[in-house]
C-alpha cells in the first residue's frame, strides 16, 4: 500500500513538474517574441552599400565613391560618401572596386520551361513544371535579374511560383506573370504535337470574341498580372507560319479592352508584319519578337506607344546547339528563315526609334544566360547605355513599376547588382554579375569570398 502511495505521489509530482517547465518555456518564448516585435517596430533594419562606382542609368554617368542607404528593403537616399551620412549601426556592405547599378529586368521569360522542343515536352506534368520553375527562378536571380515578366506557363504554374517567392518559400526574382497564353485553335499557343484522337488543347485556346473575353476573365480569376496573346504563328510550334496572323483585329481589340478595363497589360507574341500592326492598333502594350516588323508596323507602334521586346540571343544559342537539341526538322527550317530576317528588321526598328524593353525568351536557351542579350542588341544598333536602359528604366515602365524597380532612386526597392569594369564601355560585363541584392537582402556576393 505504501509503495502505491509513493508511486502515485511521484507520478503527480512529475506531471506538475512538466506543467511548470512547459509554462516557463512558453513564457520565455512569449518574452522573446515580444522583444523581437518591439525591436522590429522601433528600429527598422538599415543597410549601407558603399559603391566604388555607381552607374546612373538615366544619364549614363559613372559616379565615384557613392553610398546607397537602405531601410526596410527600400532605398532612402544615395550620394557621395562626403555628402551622405550613413546611419549608425547599419549593416555596411563594401564594394569599393565594383560598378553598381539597378537590378536587371527581363520582360520576356518562360521561367517554368527548359530548352525542350520535341515530343519530350509532352512528358512534363504541371507539378513538374512548377518545380522546374523553382530551379530556374533561383538561377535567374543569381544572374542579376531581380525582376522578370513571365509570358506563358502551363496550369498557372507561374502564378504559384510568384506567390511562393513572395511568401519567401523559394528564392527568385520579383515576378509579373501571365499564366496560359491566349491562342487560336491550332495556332502557336495550342498543343499541336498529338493526333486527333487525344483531343489535346492548350489551356489558353479561345476562338471568337466571346470566348477570348471569357479566357481573359478566367486568367484574371486565377491570379495573373498580365495577359499574353499569340497574334501570329511561331517558330517552335508545329503546323503554323510565323508570318501569318492568327487572331483577328477584332478579337485582339476585345482581348485588350477587357484586359485594360480590368487593370492588366497585354503582351503580344508577333513575328509577322500584319500581326504586329494589328496588335499595335488593338492597343497591346508590347510586341514580343517582332521578327518581320516593317515600316507600317513601326509607325503603328510609335503612334500607340507600343514597346518592342526583341528576343535575339536565342537565335545564336539555338543554331550553335541545334544538333544536340534534336529539334523536329520543321522547326529548324523555320528558325533558319526567321533568325536572319529578325536581325535585319529589328535593327531597322531600333534605328527608327521604337521604344525598346529588354526580353530574352529564356527557356529557348538555358536560364541564367539572359545577359547575353545585351551584346546582340548593341550589335544591331543600340548603344550600351540604351541596352541597359531597356533592361532597367524602359522595362520598369512597360511593367508599370517605374520608380519601384530599374532605378537606384529613393523609394525604389533595394534591388542592386554589381560587376567588375564599366558596362557602358563593355556591356558583356553584365554577363558576369558578382553581387546581387533583392529588397535589401544579399543573395550573392562573390566579392566577399
Amino acid at each position: 500500500m505504501l509503495s502505491c502511495r509513493l508511486l502515485y505521489r511521484c507520478t503527480v509530482f512529475e506531471r506538475e513538474e512538466r506543467v511548470i517547465v512547459k509554462k516557463i518555456a512558453l513564457s520565455v518564448v512569449a518574452a522573446v517574441l515580444f522583444l523581437l516585435t518591439q525591436v522590429v517596430g522601433q528600429t527598422p533594419r538599415q543597410v549601407v552599400v558603399h559603391a566604388g562606382h555607381l552607374l546612373n542609368v538615366k544619364t549614363g554617368k559613372i559616379l565615384s565613391d557613392q553610398l546607397v542607404i537602405i531601410e526596410d528593403g527600400k532605398i532612402v537616399s544615395t550620394g557621395a560618401v562626403a555628402e551622405v551620412k550613413a546611419p549608425a549601426g547599419a549593416l555596411r556592405i563594401e564594394l569599393p572596386n565594383a560598378t553598381v547599378l539597378p537590378g536587371l529586368i527581363d520582360a520576356h521569360t518562360h521561367i517554368t520551361f527548359d530548352p525542350k522542343f520535341g515530343y519530350d515536352r509532352l512528358a512534363i506534368s504541371v507539378p513538374r513544371e512548377a518545380l522546374i520553375g523553382a530551379k530556374n527562378a533561383r538561377t535567374t536571380l543569381l544572374a542579376g535579374f531581380t525582376t522578370i515578366r513571365n509570358v506563358h506557363a502551363g496550369g498557372f504554374t507561374d502564378v504559384a511560383l510568384r506567390d511562393a517567392i513572395n511568401a519567401g518559400d523559394v528564392p527568385g526574382p520579383r515576378m509579373l506573370v501571365s499564366g496560359p497564353a491566349l491562342g487560336i485553335t491550332g495556332g502557336h499557343c495550342d498543343n499541336n504535337m498529338l493526333p486527333f484522337e487525344y483531343h489535346s488543347t492548350a489551356d489558353g485556346v479561345a476562338d471568337g470574341i466571346a470566348a477570348v473575353q471569357h479566357k481573359v476573365r478566367e486568367n484574371i480569376k486565377y491570379g495573373v498580372d498580365l495577359i499574353k496573346v499569340c497574334a501570329t504563328g511561331g517558330v517552335l510550334s508545329l503546323g503554323d507560319n510565323p508570318q501569318a496572323s492568327q487572331y483577328t483585329l477584332e478579337e485582339m481589340k476585345a482581348i485588350v479592352a477587357d484586359a485594360h478595363r480590368l487593370g492588366r497589360k497585354v503582351a503580344a507574341h508577333a513575328h509577322g508584319a500584319e500581326g504586329i500592326r494589328w496588335a499595335a492598333e488593338a492597343g497591346v502594350d508590347s510586341i514580343e519578337h517582332g521578327s518581320y516588323i516593317d515600316d507600317a508596323g513601326i509607325a503603328a507602334m510609335k503612334e500607340h506607344g507600343t514597346y518592342l521586346v526583341p528576343t535575339l540571343y536565342l537565335g545564336d544559342w539555338m543554331m550553335e546547339n541545334a544538333e544536340q537539341l534534336h529539334m523536329p526538322p520543321q522547326l529548324l527550317v523555320k528558325a533558319k528563315d526567321v533568325i536572319p530576317a529578325a536581325r535585319k528588321n529589328i535593327a531597322h526598328a531600333f534605328a527608327s526609334g521604337v521604344k525598346v524593353a529588354f526580353g530574352t525568351d529564356a527557356a529557348v536557351y538555358p536560364h541564367g544566360l539572359n545577359a547575353h542579350e545585351f551584346a546582340v542588341m548593341v550589335k544591331l544598333g543600340l548603344t550600351p547605355l540604351q541596352a541597359i536602359q531597356a533592361a532597367t528604366l524602359n522595362a520598369a515602365d512597360l511593367l508599370g513599376w517605374s520608380g519601384k524597380v530599374g532605378t537606384l532612386e529613393p523609394g525604389a526597392w533595394a534591388d542592386i547588382v554589381a560587376v567588375d569594369g564599366d558596362p557602358i564601355k563593355d556591356v558583356t560585363t553584365l554577363e558576369h554579375v558578382k553581387f546581387v541584392m533583392k529588397g535589401g537582402e544579399v543573395v550573392k556576393n562573390d566579392y566577399a569570398k
